[in-house]
């Protein structure tokens, strides 16, 4: 996994830019996922080179587009730590938050970061609608981000109102969402952001090309949202 990731590092003009230590943390917290995964559901992807590029190198590529150096984000969402986890050990300055309603993946995320002897990882047990309301969380973050394959409406709703005015959303969603980005023009408008760029990559060594919408925060979130969950599923913006 490390020769894969090393190398498509590399071909993402950023082997220089990371830390050494880099690809051989990403392909240790590789290795903890897949034997995770045999009893925990963390990821569809089960070999290594599926891990390394669909997950680490993809996650990698935002490096090119966005500058996390002594930055703050929250990955809304995580899962099994992608993007946030990932790009702590690509980018050691950046003060990440990993928010899950799920608290078993919290625990296992936990367990990463003291095996990688990471340091500024908070884990956070809560519901994003929730938890988005709170001070200290609301008009925050330099970053949130998420990678999670809910409509752009709906994340827009959950992640817009972490960032601070100035911050970006950082959506990452597959090439063929145009019709989506634009059923979302209104939620990212009334939600004080504005679309400021579009980037498709191809992920190292696949064919797979992704995108990454990246929302900009001109204002505060209006006060009422994000609404209760029941009421953003069955009514997007």
């Amino acid at each position: 996994m490390e020769q894969i990731i090393s190398a498509g590092l590399e071909e993402l003009n950023l082997s220089g830019k990371i830390p050494e230590t880099a690809p051989a943390r990403l392909a240790k917290y590789g290795q903890l996922l897949l034997e995770k995964n045999q009893v925990m559901n963390l990821t569809a992807i089960r070999e290594p080179e599926g891990a390394a590029r669909l997950h680490f190198l993809d996650c990698a590529a935002l490096l090119n587009y966005c500058d996390f150096q002594g930055k703050t984000l929250i990955d809304v969402g995580t899962g099994a730590g992608f993007p946030g986890l990932a790009l702590k050990i690509m980018v050691p300055t950046l003060d990440v938050t990993l928010l899950d309603s799920l608290n078993k993946r919290l625990d296992w995320l936990d367990e990463v970061s003291t095996a990688l002897e990471l340091e500024g990882v908070r884990t956070l047990h809560a519901r994003a609608e929730e938890q988005a309301l709170v001070k200290g969380y609301r008009d925050s973050f330099d970053f949130a981000a998420a990678r999670a394959v809910a409509d752009l409406r709906v994340l827009c709703e959950l992640c817009l109102p972490y960032v601070k005015v100035g911050g970006q959303f950082l959506a990452m969603k597959s090439a063929n969402s145009t019709q989506e980005l634009e059923q979302a023009a209104h939620a990212v408008k009334l939600l004080g952001g504005r679309v400021a760029d579009i980037k498709d990559y191809t992920v190292p060594g696949t064919e797979v090309t992704h995108r990454l919408i990246i929302i900009e925060k001109l204002a505060p979130t209006l006060k009422g949202y994000p609404r209760r969950w029941a009421k953003i599923q069955k009514e997007p913006l």
